[in-house]
């Protein structure tokens, strides 16, 4: 419970519901999913508009769905082209229950903070900017202007400019994106992290240090073409439920697809296409032919098994890996041999938990082919060798030459829907000499040349007083990061914290001394410059670029765009003594895109092209292109096994979703998919481990971790049984959150071990 400033708590209700639970669900999707995405879309938004609504999701002409970045087919269906979580996204942003002054009248900061994550979205979109004074209990009405005011008062009183930090969420467009940068830079700081900093900064690292591009390379169409699709550390049944079809679509090719997850997920098990008849009435298809439940965190050791013993028969026949691709394009390949040659397979097969007969079926199927996709998501990028664990999967690929050929590649698939274009244009912590150069011949001012503070940074900026204002372009800051308990003291430490949003979440409530809460349209909402509608940019998983154009009747008339709000506060805090027009600028996008393609490589006529379908920007892995690498060449790496130092009834725990939520946004209590239904407060441990501490199905425990001599609890959780490797445990974020170390996370990229957590069980008499 927060014990600073207002009374408020950074965790919400740990009271337990009446949880019912079944077997897991052993298909994905089907008649089921149809029904729960209408009922739920129909409850939020009501028939019409959600038929209104749903019908443009992810069309020609329409909006991009605003939950997660995987890309539409060329031909799109007529019916519906979006998945479940997808329709209640749609009806979590379009709702018809509003926050509104009447709300906050009625209910104080305090009693709010008691709700839990899923109450608090469950009230409703915000519709007017509303302010939280100091030393005041309630949210009140403010106006636009007053609000700016109140921002470029508070960033004038800084002693320096890097005591403001500006977040970014992947929801983002690239123009408003593209603008907060330029602000942000403009005011005079690098502060600008972002969630990638939690998810797929390790990817980035890895990607770019081995391939030159911090992005995948393969396109939707290869998944079409591939022979073997590789899946690691990545749930796409809830997470990415439209990659469903195109694994469905890699099948009926004759491709194979391998999972390596330590759970079964339904997703991979078998898929029922909710847009084919003949799927949903048949048993659907089987997705996955080979399930290797590797135990947490022991990808690298499987993957240095499986070039093991490609390498074997690579020694007797010369035609395993593909030495010609090798020799061309790559450096490091004996150095990683000779490297493999320092580990037993023993040891490996050991470490894995994986059966020696499941791993060699993979082995006889890699060895035969070449068009391969390695697929992965936070189960490889959130651990302390985050970056190792993708460096290992490059090392398949690039051993076998399937980079830069139909059907093959790399594939980080990502979360939410521009993250990657948030990225793509300018949204960095880190300093570019070519990006600033670039801004300043655009703009007309000298950027910082100062590294600034990534999400990581922001969390000790904050905790420590070295940070005074925290803005956020959407997002939850709180729930999502690590820490929850810390955290939260940063955010109280603040003079002022603004979060520029949708909906109502738990950062609007544990806040600075002063907050702002600024709402802005959603993706689905019609956008209105003199009653002709615009439209913004956004990029996908795979590097397209692509236009989004809402079509839906504002929630208010008070809302404003995510780039007017930025333009206004940059328009306050500046006034007229500025080489930039804040306004003229942030009120035509044109006016943006023509600025992005000033300055960023791979846009140019970027107003034409992104109506025109939209564009792939330039992937040079996509080419082969590694002139930009040290002598030319792709990079082989020599990684080290995990290191996780257990003591007697340690577990390792990773953070999962359920079927019933995006990131931290909770659509309800349900996860169907496995089984458990009207509770989140629950882990899931191995029958053997359970019957080794003497706990039965919904005992009550409290799981704690400790590190370096702090402990940290999540109460109160219910134990289920589970089929998942002993010694590991999963539960759901952001309830688990609590539970991770802000100083614990990944070499390199600074990503917490969100995936990897060191914890016991102990059971709450």
């Amino acid at each position: 419970m927060g014990d600073t400033k207002r009374n408020v708590s950074y965790l919400g209700s740990d009271k337990l519901n009446d949880i019912k639970i079944a077997e897991p669900a052993d298909y994905a999707a089907g008649i089921l999913g149809v029904k729960v995405a209408l009922e739920h879309a129909f409850k939020e938004m009501g028939v019409v508009k959600s038929l209104v609504g749903l019908n443009k999701m992810n069309q020609k002409g329409g909006f991009d769905c605003p939950s997660c970045a995987w890309p539409d087919p060329k031909k799109r269906s007529s019916i519906a082209e979006y998945c479940e979580n997808g329709a209640k996204a749609l009806a979590e942003e379009a709702t018809t229950k509003y926050v509104d002054r009447n709300f906050f009248a009625k209910y104080t900061v305090e009693e709010l903070s008691q709700w839990t994550d899923y109450q608090i979205g469950k009230s409703g979109r915000l519709i007017e900017p509303m302010v939280l004074r100091a030393d005041k209990s309630h949210y009140e009405p403010i106006s636009w202007q007053e609000a700016y005011e109140l921002i470029a008062e508070e960033l004038h009183k800084l002693k320096s400019p890097n005591e403001a930090i500006f977040y970014t969420s992947g929801r983002s467009s690239n123009e408003a994106a593209f603008l907060y940068g330029v602000f942000a830079r403009a005011f005079g700081t690098n502060n600008l992290p972002d969630c990638s900093n939690m998810c797929h900064e390790s990817s980035g690292v890895a990607l770019g240090e081995t391939l030159g591009i911090g992005k995948g390379s393969v396109k939707l169409e290869d998944f079409y073409e591939a022979e073997v699709v590789m899946i690691l550390g990545q749930n796409p049944g809830t997470n990415h439920p439209r990659m469903l079809s195109a694994l469905q679509k890699c099948k009926e090719n004759g491709g194979k697809i391998v999972a390596i997850n330590p759970l079964k997920e339904a997703g991979l098990s078998r898929f029922k296409n909710p847009q084919q008849l003949s799927s949903v009435l048949s048993t659907g298809t089987t997705i996955a032919d080979i399930h290797l439940p590797v135990k947490i965190n022991q990808d690298v050791p499987l993957l240095k098994l499986i070039l093991k013993k490609l390498k074997k028969l690579d020694n007797a026949s010369g035609k395993v890996f593909d030495h010609q691709f090798i020799e061309t394009y790559t450096e490091g390949f004996e150095e990683l041999m000779q490297d493999l040659d320092t580990y037993a397979e023993g040891e490996l097969l050991s470490a894995t938990g994986v059966t020696e007969e499941a791993i060699d079926q993979v082995v006889q199927l890699l060895a035969k082919k070449d068009k391969i996709i390695i697929c992965w998501a936070m189960g490889l990028t959130q651990h302390k060798n985050g970056v190792d664990n993708i460096k290992e999967c490059v090392n398949l690929l690039l051993a076998k030459g399937s980079l830069g050929k139909p059907g093959a590649g790399t594939c980080p698939v990502r979360g939410h829907s521009n993250v990657q274009g948030d990225r793509t244009v300018g949204i960095m912590h880190f300093v570019s000499e070519k990006f600033n150069k670039a801004l300043e011949e655009a703009f007309g001012f000298k950027p910082p040349a100062e590294e600034g503070v990534d999400v990581v940074g922001a969390m000790e900026a904050m905790a420590t007083n070295k940070a005074k204002v925290f803005v956020a372009l959407g997002g939850n800051f709180v729930s999502a990061t690590s820490d929850t308990a810390y955290t939260a003291l940063g955010m109280q430490n603040c003079e002022l914290t603004v979060q520029i949003s949708t909906k109502l979440n738990r950062s609007h409530l544990v806040t600075g001394k002063k907050a702002l809460i600024l709402p802005t349209l959603g993706r689905s909402e019609k956008d209105l410059r003199n009653k002709k509608p615009q439209y913004l940019t956004v990029e996908n998983s795979m590097g397209k670029v692509h236009r989004s154009k809402g079509i839906l009747k504002p929630a208010s008339d008070q809302l404003i765009s995510e780039p007017q709000i930025i333009g206004g506060i940059a328009n306050a805090y500046f006034g007229d003594d500025h080489p930039i027009d804040w306004i003229d600028l942030s009120t035509n996008y044109d006016l943006i895109r023509n600025k992005i393609e000033e300055v960023i490589a791979g846009f140019e006529a970027v107003n034409q092209r992104s109506k025109d379908g939209g564009f792939y920007l330039p992937n040079n892995a996509r080419e082969l292109d590694f002139s930009a690498l040290p002598n030319q060449k792709a990079k082989f790496s020599c990684c080290k096994l995990p290191e996780h130092q257990l003591e007697e009834n340690d577990f390792i725990l990773m953070t999962i979703r359920s079927h019933d939520q995006f990131n931290t946004t909770i659509y309800g209590l349900d996860d169907r998919y496995r089984g458990v239904y009207n509770e989140r407060r629950v882990v899931f441990v191995n029958p053997s481990d359970m019957e080794s501490l003497g706990l039965v199905k919904k005992d009550s425990v409290n799981i704690v971790s400790r590190y370096n001599g702090k402990e940290r609890i999540a109460k109160n959780f219910l134990v289920l049984p589970y089929d998942i490797p002993q010694g590991n445990l999963a539960a759901y974020f952001p309830e688990t959150n609590v539970l991770i170390p802000h100083d614990q996370y990944a070499d390199q990229s600074n990503t917490p071990i969100s995936k990897s957590v060191i914890v016991q069980l102990h059971k709450v008499d």
